[in-house]
């Protein structure tokens, strides 16, 4: 209803204008009659379409103005049908046509003026005012629609870096969910196994095992519980542990002690405070990079080495003696592609494959410095 309303009540408000000064003779001009009367009517019908059909408006009303002006009526007020169109073929279409109709409505009323100007006693406005005056309208309506533009623009722009920012955290909550599962799963199915080797004959070694299986079960769920947390509510008021670091490593590595796998740890450097999100992804990148030989080596030894340079670079390699599984590459996963995105989201590196001596490396370059992080 609202659609159809205003387009009326627009035409009906520039007609009554029009009509008025139409009525009002100006001295010197051709005074109304039926042929004034009858361009008025066809014109107050060609400007009801203003909004669906703005070209056909532009030239039914612009024919008005031109029948108006060649037969002799002046008035500051007649040219409000033509202008309420030209606006509005402006604003609905796109640079290129407004410039067209610029200058033919400019050339079209510049003429009708030169010709009404050639009577004699005939008071008409300057032609060049003339071809000016459509010029305003179509200025007005391109510098509306620029302006539709630019904010329509800046709304797209927003969605686009919403959805990326959307896209950005699930990346991360699948990553911290992965990790946390797949390490804590592979670290209780190698001691779930010594258990089970080691049951009859060896009952406290299988004891053992099983204490770590269930330890492992209960910091899985806690981490879990912890992401969820914060998931869940932003402004969460229940404790939340600090995430994971280096210094966490040695626990990292004796949960996979056991199973045939033995681990060496060797960290050396300057040993500064590294900034939180780097701590976090050299740890999560060493416990990855440890479940996948779990998962995928058969490996007997594996190393894990941290070396925080004093070129501001924290190196983290991990490094198995191998060889794979038969199976390993029948199982893929997200694991290295996890890992290469936890570097770069740090502004660091990830490179892996085979090592040259045997067995497979996963080495990753990592900023130590807090201007240097781009997360």
């Amino acid at each position: 209803m609202r659609t159809f309303t205003y387009p009326l009540a627009l035409s009906l408000g520039v007609g009554c204008l029009t009509a008025a000064d139409l009525a009002s003779n100006v001295p010197g001009s051709r005074e109304d009659d039926w042929f004034s009367w009858l361009v008025y009517a066809v014109s107050l019908g060609g400007l009801l379409a203003h909004r669906v059909r703005p070209g056909l408006s532009a030239v039914v009303t612009g024919a008005g103005c031109v029948a108006w002006t060649l037969h002799g009526h002046v008035g500051e007020l007649l040219n409000l049908p033509a202008m309420v169109s030209l606006y509005f073929v402006a604003l609905g279409g796109d640079r290129r046509r407004t410039v067209r109709v610029a200058v033919l409505a400019a050339l079209v009323a510049g003429a009708a003026a030169v010709v009404s100007g050639q009577e004699e006693a005939r008071p008409v406005p300057s032609p060049v005012l003339e071809m000016g005056v459509p010029l305003v309208p179509l200025l007005l309506g391109e510098v509306v629609r620029g302006r539709r533009e630019l904010v329509r623009h800046a709304l797209v722009e927003r969605e686009r870096e919403a959805e990326r920012r959307v896209r950005a955290e699930r990346m991360r909550i699948a990553r911290e969910l992965h990790d946390i599962v797949a390490h804590t799963v592979s670290a209780m199915t190698v001691h779930a196994g010594v258990a089970l080797e080691a049951l009859d004959r060896r009952p406290e070694v299988a004891r053992a095992a099983l204490r770590q299986v269930r330890e492992s079960g209960r910091e899985a769920v806690a981490e879990l519980r912890a992401t969820v947390t914060v998931l869940r509510d932003a402004d969460a008021t229940a404790p939340v542990g600090p995430a994971p670091g280096l210094d966490q490593l040695p626990e990292l590595v004796e949960r996979l002690a056991g199973g045939g796998l033995s681990v060496t740890l060797r960290r050396s450097g300057a040993g500064r405070p590294l900034p939180p999100m780097v701590e976090l992804a050299a740890y999560r990148i060493a416990q990855e990079a440890l479940t996948n030989v779990v998962k995928h080596s058969a490996a007997r030894h594996a190393a894990v080495s941290v070396v925080d340079g004093e070129d501001g670079r924290l190196t983290v390699e991990v490094l198995d003696e191998g060889p794979s599984r038969p199976d390993a590459a029948d199982r893929p996963g997200f694991g290295l592609l996890g890992m290469r995105e936890r570097a770069a989201a740090v502004g660091g590196t990830l490179d892996h494959g085979p090592h040259p001596a045997g067995g497979f490396r996963v080495r990753a370059v990592l900023p130590a410095l807090s201007g240097e992080v781009t997360g």
